[in-house]
């Protein structure tokens, strides 16, 4: 480098581009991908089982949300401003296209095949491999589907035309609190824990009320001393089926491995349960994993730019997002010999600082701009390295 006969591509890995031929040999690699719904992990080995390369990177969970919020904002901008305009509903082209992926799992996906094309830009990927699962909401739901043909293919709500019907069946068109005392004779299905507060829409979370007894629930006259049930966690169930079908569909000529040949090479080799070490097993292919690196590469992927433009109940406050004097959110920064990234900024010139996880770092006094050295710009993924003397 000194000579100029090569230049830094990537700090963290340290990565360098020579300017000059060298010999045309290269080593085949295997990648393996441990795929993820919260966070995937990333190992490169070569024949031998010489582990090269490792990472772990961890994905967005909060598109979802900032959608909901940015969506109620708009809502409540909408009926104080433009009142005169009429009710829009259907009119999204993008939301009625053919095969449409939604954001935070377009998100996910690009995230998976972002890392891969990483890896494939520094070494030389002969092979990859991904690891990925099929999995049955319906079973995970109801696992006694499984012993029983009949009860997976003729469900709960089997010969009735919804769960509403199904529910008012089974309490006998009987008010449940009252047992028919109010001579309501209107009936409805309450959710026993409210949908508010993560109520399932399952049977067991349903009743039949009248319409007497279900208001005076609402306005709190009347407690139900029962049990529900909440919505049940296969959201990453439902996500690793589409991230498998459509990472496939991206990169046709990966191969594909699953979790319990992971395990058996995992145990029979001693490596730690880490999104990382999974990764190592995927890509060694049952050969035994011999570390040459010390560092695992922890990455995080964040929004690739600030949106927001105002604050302020009627958007009268300016939001800087741009530089401030050379810094942008999320930079990577040194600050008395250590790295932080910057998590917040004041246009007086100081700034918030955190580690990788988003905590804030305990600094006294605030930290100012003069006195940090930008080390990295602001990217799709804020990068860190953990030192691993094993797997």
């Amino acid at each position: 480098m000194k000579q100029g006969r090569a230049k830094v591509v990537h700090k963290l890995p340290f990565t360098i581009k020579l300017f000059y031929q060298t010999t045309s040999f290269l080593t085949p690699l295997t990648h393996g991908v441990d795929t993820g719904s919260s966070t995937l992990g990333s190992a490169v080995t070569d024949p031998a089982g010489n582990v090269l390369y490792m990472a772990e990177v961890e994905l967005r969970n909060d598109i979802t949300t900032k959608m909901e919020k940015r969506a109620s904002l708009r809502g409540f901008r909408r009926s104080r401003k433009t009142r005169y305009r009429p009710a829009r509903w259907n009119n999204r082209g993008n939301s009625r296209r053919k095969d449409r992926i939604t954001p935070s799992m377009t998100s996910k996906l690009d995230a998976h095949v972002r890392e891969i094309r990483f890896v494939n830009s520094i070494l030389p990927i002969a092979e990859t491999i991904l690891e990925t699962g099929t999995f049955d909401p319906h079973a995970l739901k109801n696992p006694e589907v499984l012993a029983n043909v009949r009860l997976y293919q003729q469900g709960v709500n089997y010969g009735f035309a919804n769960r509403k019907a199904y529910v008012l069946h089974r309490d006998r068109y009987t008010c449940q609190n009252c047992g028919g005392k109010s001579k309501d004779k209107r009936l409805h299905v309450h959710h026993i824990i409210f949908r508010e507060n993560g109520g399932s829409d399952d049977a067991q979370n349903l009743l039949a009320l009248c319409n007497t007894c279900h208001d005076g629930v609402h306005k709190g006259e009347i407690v139900l001393s029962l049990s529900g049930k909440k919505k049940g966690k296969l959201r990453a169930a439902t996500q690793m089926n589409l991230i498998r079908s459509q990472l496939f569909k991206r990169l046709p000529a990966a191969r594909e491995t699953f979790g319990y040949i992971t395990k058996e090479h995992r145990q029979r080799f001693n490596v730690e349960k880490t999104h990382a070490g999974d990764a190592v097993c995927i890509a060694t292919e049952g050969h035994k994993p011999v570390l040459r690196v010390d560092d695992v590469l922890l990455k995080k992927c964040v929004n690739a730019g600030d949106y927001r433009q105002t604050m302020g109940l009627r958007s009268e406050k300016r939001i800087p997002t741009g530089k401030i004097m050379g810094f942008r959110k999320f930079d990577k920064v040194r600050y008395r010999g250590r790295h932080y990234f910057i998590k917040g900024r004041f246009s007086t010139g100081y700034a918030i600082l955190m580690n990788i996880d988003g905590q804030r770092a305990d600094l006294k006094p605030i930290p100012k701009f003069t006195g940090m050295t930008r080390i990295a710009a602001r990217k799709s993924w804020v990068i860190s390295q953990r030192t691993t003397a094993s797997i």
